[in-house]
């Protein structure tokens, strides 16, 4: 089995290896690879196919599934991680099942949307906030009582209390974030509804991968 996992950047790599390494025993290169993109850009107009060049995951996810549908086996597949941002998760999972239904060959696909960004799992479970950050006085963000995976642009939230001006919030200290929290995420029992549902979904798909695996006859 080989996943192949598209992300939206850098900030999302650390948590999905995390998972796939620490929770799902896995090893990178042998059973997955992360490829990051930048950004999470948008569905190309097909009266413009120029568009397919530009780097963000969506703009490319068609062109790459296509791609893996004729080089993936039948027991590897494809783990495509999306932020929400404001749209509606019906809506957007169902933008993405209709383009992978245009495809000729397709291969085994998961999507998994993070509710409202990556950044959402991580103010949902203070604990793995305290331990990454146990200097930070996180108080204040456990008073608001913020609902996990509410729409509440949690990578500004999570910029304030860690004494980072929200405008001043780059790509590379969002990474430097996932890289101290995604270590002490609780995947036992999912702070983030939308975490357990990406633990969940994996899950099942490993199951199913192993049960598709060709039987080799001694």
């Amino acid at each position: 089995m080989r996943i192949e996992v598209l992300v939206e950047g850098a900030s999302d790599e650390p948590v999905v290896r995390e998972v796939l390494k620490r929770h799902f025993k896995l090893s990178e290169q042998r059973h997955f690879a992360i490829h990051p993109h930048r950004g999470r850009g948008q569905f190309p107009d097909p009266l413009q196919p120029q568009q397919l060049i530009h780097p963000g995951l969506l703009n490319q996810l068609g062109r790459k599934l296509a791609a893996y549908g004729n080089s993936l086996t039948s027991e590897d597949w494809v783990l495509v991680l999306l932020d929400l941002d404001n749209d509606d998760c019906v809506d957007l999972l169902a933008q993405l099942k209709q383009l992978l239904s245009k495809l000729t060959k397709k291969p085994n696909v998961l999507f998994r949307l993070a509710i409202e960004e990556t950044e959402s799992w991580f103010i949902a479970d203070l604990e793995a906030l305290k331990a990454a950050f146990p200097d930070r006085p996180l108080s204040k963000l456990k008073q608001k009582r913020i609902a996990p995976d509410a729409i509440v642009g949690a990578a500004e939230r999570l910029a304030e209390h860690l004494g980072i001006k929200p405008t001043q919030l780059t790509g590379t200290q969002k990474r430097k974030w996932a890289l101290q929290i995604a270590p002490h995420l609780n995947f036992e029992s999912p702070c983030s509804p939308s975490f357990g549902k990406f633990l969940a979904g994996i899950k099942n798909q490993i199951i199913l991968s192993a049960a598709l695996k060709p039987i080799v006859k001694k």
